[in-house]
């Protein structure tokens, strides 16, 4: 059996210059999450730790950054836990490499083959004593001349039993990835001979099969940008031999802080802002990415200044966004010529509703009148030709 931690696109050292005095919370976060994920691969007593590219954001770090992350790798040494890491896209392994400006192995006090960072002139990695190979595929451009996966098949390889691959670029999805600087097909996974392949690039976890192959995005164990969804987590990836099959099993584990949440709120259920403000904060979490937009029919009497909510409450979250997509109060002005199919609209409601309003008070259907009022604001805006969202 050989266990592995699957990690990717930790983006350590992001700027994040929109979000202002934030940004550096966010950078910390992210390493912590990193430090959480070494952690986790110590206390789970994995084999080997897997960074499927984009460890650094750029390859533009301070020494400082740098020696952060090897002391990490140092751990995961004095733990008997060997790492492999690929560069990504953003830490690409060109000319100004990060790879090549700095040791890993050599800061983490690792022997070369305990801190391994495969390369174009070093694409794979045996680990006799796992009976496991690693093989990477990287380029030394940011868009790859060709599929990564071109031309790989492992199938004959004697040198070990277990046998893992590790690619940071797109799975082809015909129409939206086409352009990614490094793409590759179902096909070509299913053609490796892997028995698992670990990717890096999309934020998002996805695991899937192609053939007897199975492959998972990790997602970022911290999200790069605050309003991601579906990151914050790591894979412990378990193959095993049960009756001469290979067999794969894959489990997410939380690392990250950050937490995504989205609210719709019936703008006519708000009886004030004060309210509003007051319902809103009982979610209050400084780990919480928190966005609501308001929805439906905005009542006549209601007075809401979206900037004054978002002042009020972004302090108690990571972050937090109001957003206003209800139907506004009925149009005022005069009464659309009667020959118009707008026109025809308000009479014909109009009507209705007057005859509902002189029976007010006796046997009216209250329901109807309060539906048809909601109906003739909503017909005119549409008719009238402006923007609503339901």
């Amino acid at each position: 059996m050989l266990r592995l931690l699957h990690t990717a696109d930790l983006h350590l050292g992001a700027r994040h210059t929109d979000l202002g005095e934030r940004a550096a919370v966010l950078r910390e976060r992210q390493f912590a999450a990193f430090r959480t994920s070494v952690e986790l691969a110590i206390a789970e007593k994995v084999d080997i730790f897997l960074i499927a590219g984009d460890l650094f954001d750029s390859n533009t770090q301070p020494r400082r950054s740098v020696e952060r992350v090897a002391a990490e790798l140092g751990r995961l040494t004095r733990a008997s836990i060997r790492t492999v890491i690929i560069p990504g896209t953003h830490d690409v392994y060109d000319g100004a490499s990060i790879y090549r400006s700095y040791d890993l192995a050599g800061m983490a006090r690792a022997a070369s083959d305990w801190v391994v960072v495969l390369t174009p002139y070093l694409p794979e990695i045996v680990f006799a004593p796992l009976d496991a190979i690693v093989y990477g595929r990287v380029f030394d451009t940011k868009r790859s001349p060709r599929s990564p996966l071109a031309g790989l098949d492992v199938k004959a390889d004697t040198r070990a039993t277990w046998k893992i691959g590790m690619v940071h670029g797109a799975l082809a999805i015909p129409g939206r990835t086409d352009a990614d600087a490094v793409v590759f097909t179902q096909e070509e996974i299913a053609k490796t001979g892997l028995d698992y392949l670990a990717l890096g690039h999309w934020h998002s976890a996805i695991e899937g099969r192609a053939g007897n192959v199975s492959y998972a995005y990790s997602g970022a164990p911290e999200p790069v940008a605050v309003d991601q969804d579906g990151a914050g987590q790591v894979l412990i990836v378990t193959l095993d031999d049960s009756a001469g099959r290979h067999v794969v099993s894959i489990e997410p584990k939380r690392v990250g802080q950050t937490r995504s949440e989205k609210l719709d709120m019936d703008v006519s259920s708000v009886p004030s802002q004060p309210e509003l403000i007051d319902v809103l904060g009982r979610h209050a979490d400084s780990n919480l990415v928190f966005d609501v937009r308001l929805t439906g029919l905005y009542p006549d009497e209601l007075d809401l200044d979206m900037d004054e909510v978002e002042r009020a409450l972004a302090p108690s979250f990571l972050r937090f966004r109001i957003r206003d997509v209800s139907i506004p109060a009925s149009p005022e002005g005069t009464s659309p010529p009667p020959d118009t199919v707008l026109g025809a609209f308000v009479r014909t409601v109009g009507d209705r509703i007057a005859e509902l309003e002189k029976d007010d008070g006796q046997d009216a259907p209250s329901d109807e009148l309060a539906d048809l009022r909601e109906v003739l604001r909503l017909g005119r805006h549409l008719l009238e030709g402006r923007q609503v969202t339901l």
